[in-house]
């Protein structure tokens, strides 16, 4: 099945089964995510309670874990819901926000990885060079880095940790470690809108949760996410895009997609 047949099969599950997805977000976006998620077609829920993720957890078809806000609790509650995922197979998704910004965020971020299962990392150069062992340049939670050999990064360490790598920048690159796309579609009011990463991790989890295949998951995510904000409505400033781009996601089907997207096998 190429990948124009995969995208429309995960719409069409997306149609059929209002995929639960479990969050353990942050709280500067949790709104945002929480609304990308119903605007696809999916259903949110955003739960970090110690005694209750594990049960949460149980009951929904993906878990999304983002450390915009990490702080002890939270990320006790993500190693518990991860773990539990990883037993009942459930699809977990990982946006390291700012990992390198602070020793806490890169030494939680190194803990998850050696004890969790992922099936998708999503972050920008630097939050994946950073996981890589590499020399990154950021800015708090924005990358400063040139996105130059973004291929060859995300296939080693789709490799190396076993699942798909999803960089996003000015193009995007998503890699299994055997098949490596860049995506060339988005709007640069992407950048002046916070939580847009967020989101695009929310609209992985979100068909990903239709059990799709990784990297075709992380793909139809990004590229809803870029076409949605080539589509939304730039004329009055960002904050109108900002509702408008939710609009254009609300709309987004295989046929808008694939009709648009801008999509190459690199490796």
């Amino acid at each position: 099945m190429d990948v124009k047949e995969q995208l429309k099969a995960l719409f069409e599950a997306l149609a059929n089964k209002r995929a639960l997805i479990h969050h353990i977000t942050n709280y500067v976006t949790v709104n945002d995510c929480a609304n990308t998620v119903l605007a696809i077609g999916a259903s949110p829920i955003m739960a970090d309670e110690l005694r209750e993720v594990e049960a949460m957890v149980s009951l929904c078809d993906a878990l999304v874990l983002n450390i915009g806000t990490l702080n002890v609790r939270t990320f006790e509650a993500m190693k518990k819901a991860a773990a539990r995922a990883n037993v009942k197979q459930i699809p977990v998704v990982l946006d390291p926000v700012g990992v390198g910004a602070t020793p806490f965020r890169l030494e939680s971020i190194e803990a998850l990885l050696r004890e969790v299962r992922f099936d998708v990392v999503r972050g920008n150069m630097a939050e994946i060079k950073t996981i890589a062992g590499l020399e990154a340049k950021s800015s708090g939670v924005d990358s400063l880095d040139d996105e130059a050999n973004g291929a060859l990064i995300a296939a080693s360490l789709a490799k190396k940790l076993h699942c798909t790598i999803a960089i996003t920048g000015k193009e995007d690159i998503v890699s299994n470690g055997t098949v490596t796309y860049r995506l060339q579609n988005g709007d640069a009011l992407l950048t002046k809108v916070t939580g847009t990463g967020c989101m695009t991790t929310s609209l992985i989890g979100s068909f990903l949760g239709t059990r799709g295949d990784a990297l075709v998951s992380a793909v139809a995510g990004i590229s809803t996410m870029a076409i949605a904000s080539e589509l939304a409505d730039k004329t009055k400033g960002t904050g109108s895009f900002h509702v408008s781009l939710i609009d254009e996601i609300s709309k987004m089907d295989a046929t808008t997609l694939y009709r648009r997207l801008r999509i190459q096998n690199v490796l």
